[in-house]
C-alpha cells in the first residue's frame, strides 16, 4: 500500500471528482450503488448489521463471489482465499486447533480451513443467510461434508452462543473494513471470553494515516492507533502484522491476544501476587 493511498480521503468530493475523471466507465455503477445504499440506509436506519445484510443480499443476487470481495472472477476469489489460508498455516495453524471464522462468507478461505482442520473444529458465522446458503453449496462442491463444519447466522458480535475459552484462532477477513467503530468495539468487548489460552484473533482493516472516513457506510478506513487503543480498553494487546503488508492484499492486519494481567488497566500487585481487574468480555483475568 503506497504512502499516498494511506493519506487519501476517499469520501472527499475532490477525490470523487478525480476518480470519476480517471475512471469514467465506473461512474454508472457507482451511481447505482450510491442510490441503492441510500435507500437501504433509510430502510434500516440506526441498524448497521441489518443495513449491511441487505447490501450483501443485493450483491449475492448478482454473484456470491463478488459479494465477498472476490469480484466476478472465480480465480480471484480462489486466490484471496488461498492467501488467507497460507498465511495462517505459516503462522502455525494446526489441524487439532479450533477456529472461529467471523464473516465466513461463501467459504472463500473457509473451504481450505475446513479441509485442514479436524472434523468439527471449524465454526463459521455470517450476517447474511444468502451467503451462508452459498457457503453450503461450496461445501458440497468441495466434498467437505465429513468434516462437519458449523455454519450459522449471527446478528451481532457478542458471541453469546459460543463457549468460554474455546477457540485457538479467531479470524475476520474484510469484516471490519465494512464496520463502524461501535460494531468493532462490540467484538473487542467479547472476543477475549471465547479465546483459548494462548489463542489469537487476526483481522484485516482498511488503514489510513490521514482522516478516518467511510464511503457510503460500506467501506470504513481507520488509523492503526484507533483500533489498538480500543483493543487495550478491553484487555487485548494488538500487534501490527508487518509480514502481512508484504502480501498482495490492499488491507492491513492486526493480531489481538489477551493482555497479561500486569499490563491491564488498574491491575495491582500485592506482595508477589498480581491481582487482575475485569478483562476482555468482563471476566476477571486470573493471575
Amino acid at each position: 500500500m503506497g504512502h499516498s493511498d494511506l493519506n487519501r480521503n476517499r469520501k472527499s468530493l475532490l477525490h470523487k471528482a478525480r476518480y470519476a475523471l480517471s475512471h469514467p466507465g465506473r461512474v454508472p455503477a457507482y451511481v447505482r450503488r450510491s442510490t441503492r445504499d441510500a435507500w437501504l440506509r433509510v430502510k434500516h436506519r440506526r441498524d448497521h448489521v441489518a443495513y449491511y445484510r441487505a447490501v450483501m443480499a443485493s450483491d449475492a443476487a448478482r454473484s456470491a463471489e463478488a459479494a465477498v470481495g472476490g469480484g466476478p472472477r472465480v480465480d480471484v476469489w480462489s486466490q484471496i482465499g488461498q492467501l488467507q489460508f497460507d498465511y495462517l498455516v505459516e503462522h502455525g495453524l494446526r489441524p487439532e486447533q479450533r477456529m472461529l471464522d467471523i464473516g465466513c462468507g461463501n467459504l472463500r478461505a473457509g473451504r481450505l480451513f475446513i479441509d485442514h482442520l479436524e472434523p468439527g473444529h471449524y465454526y463459521g458465522i455470517d450476517i447474511s443467510p444468502d451467503i451462508l446458503i452459498a457457503a453450503k453449496h461450496t461445501l458440497v462442491r468441495s466434498g467437505l461434508q465429513p468434516k462437519l463444519p458449523y455454519l450459522t447466522i449471527a446478528d451481532n458480535l457478542t458471541f453469546d452462543f459460543l463457549p468460554d475459552a474455546h477457540f485457538d484462532v479467531v479470524h475476520a477477513h474484510s469484516v471490519f473494513s465494512h464496520s463502524p467503530l461501535h460494531v468493532i468495539e462490540e467484538c473487542f468487548q467479547h472476543v477475549g471470553r471465547i479465546l483459548a489460552p494462548g489463542g489469537f484473533f487476526d483481522f484485516t482493516f482498511d488503514r489510513t494515516e490521514g482522516k478516518e472516513h467511510h464511503v457510503l457506510r460500506e467501506d470504513f478506513y481507520y488509523r492503526t492507533e484507533t483500533l489498538t487503543r480500543l483493543a487495550a480498553q478491553h484487555g487485548l494487546e494488538a500487534r501490527f502484522m508487518e509480514d502481512w503488508e508484504a502480501k498482495d492484499h490492499r488491507q492491513s492486519k492486526l493480531r489481538l491476544t489477551r493482555a497479561c494481567v500486569a499490563e491491564l488497566p488498574h491491575a495491582r500487585v500485592e506482595g508477589e501476587q498480581t491481582v487482575g481487574t475485569a478483562g476482555a468480555g468482563g471476566r476477571t483475568v486470573a493471575p
